[in-house]
């Protein structure tokens, strides 16, 4: 049975300014990609978190049925906040442990949302380290940004 992989990206030219984000998406037999995907968009004002969740959303999202799926990150912010923190800001009232409210809250409902129709594994890899897969998302990601540049 094929496996199914999204390796997302988020970039932004200032932190917050023109942003994007990218998806390479592919099923495999084994080693033999059977089918591959490119998806990227972006933002006039965004930031860097908003894209990388953007990229795992948008991953999740264009799934048409139900599907197993392992998503690849460099994104820790994004891993760790749909594996484990999440938890605990919704337990508070979408509030940090400190009492503040959680930054992009509307973002990571989307996101939670998206997972329950799917079983997601989580994976999280080092950025800008010569995974050819997670370097084609980060392209993606920057052309995503590019129609909003200056």
């Amino acid at each position: 049975m094929p496996k199914l992989y999204a390796y997302t990206d988020g970039a932004c030219s200032g932190n917050p300014g023109p942003g994007g984000w990218g998806v390479l998406m592919f099923a495999k037999d084994g080693e033999t990609v059977l089918k591959s995907r490119d998806l990227s968009g972006g933002m006039a004002e965004t930031t860097n978190n908003q894209m990388e969740l953007t990229a795992a959303i948008m991953a999740l999202e264009t799934l048409e049925r139900p599907s197993a799926i392992t998503i690849v990150t460099d994104s820790s912010y994004v891993k760790d906040g749909i594996t484990t923190w999440i938890h605990g800001w919704k337990k508070n009232g979408w509030k940090t442990a400190a009492k503040k409210p959680v930054k992009n809250v509307e973002l990571w409902k989307r996101l939670e949302a998206a997972t329950h129709t799917h079983d997601v594994i989580w994976e999280w890899i080092k950025g800008h380290a010569g995974h050819v897969e997670n370097e084609r998302a980060d392209e993606l990601a920057r052309a995503g940004m590019e129609p909003f540049k200056p």
